[in-house]
């Protein structure tokens, strides 16, 4: 009996340190690549940039940090992961709604891209959807898979156009593991 609860209790508290610190072992053990880029959209609809400035509400001068955070939260509360064929163009999937990596990808990035040149930051800072592969352990994992889906996975990078500096974010595992950045490898 004393075996069973001192198990028990290990798994739930391996459990809770993995909840815990889930985004800092993802880092460590997963990292992304890119093989190229998206095409970066605009936020033309009337629709989606009264979306994106409903979801900043009353904040002022947003910071790159600020930015990046409501544009993973805007992304998540509007998207529904769908794996079939859908809209790329966030103009478009402010309607439809669903989304598979790359959609998620370019609304993300619309998003940041229109919130950097609200705040006056577009001059130093862009939003690039990425066509990247997935390394875990330093291993391709999508050469693993048959299936044409798992060929790439799109991420989001925010660039310095200055400087260089990039952090990288997957709005598609935001949304479901609630993991905010992710390690990029040039």
């Amino acid at each position: 009996m004393k075996f069973i609860k001192r198990t028990i209790l290990t798994i739930l508290i391996l459990i809770t340190v993995g909840l815990l610190f889930r985004g800092y072992i993802y880092r460590q053990i997963v990292a992304y690549k890119s093989i190229g880029q998206r095409q970066n959209y605009s936020a033309i609809d009337d629709k989606l940039i009264n979306y994106i400035e409903m979801n900043v509400g009353d904040k002022k001068d947003l910071d790159l940090k600020d930015i990046i955070k409501i544009g993973l939260s805007t992304t998540s509360k509007q998207l529904n992961f769908r794996a079939s064929k859908n809209d790329n163009d966030p103009n478009k999937l402010i309607n439809s709604k669903t989304a598979h990596c790359v959609g998620y990808a370019s609304f993300y990035a619309t998003t940041c891209n229109h919130l950097l040149k609200k705040n006056n930051l577009a001059n130093i800072w862009i939003a690039k959807p990425q066509i990247g592969q997935i390394f875990l352990f330093g291993k391709n994992i999508h050469k693993y898979f048959n299936s044409s889906f798992f060929k790439d996975h799109d991420f989001v990078t925010i660039e310095n156009k200055i400087t260089g500096e990039v952090f990288a974010v997957d709005p598609t595992l935001n949304d479901y593991l609630y993991i905010d950045y992710i390690t990029y490898e040039k």
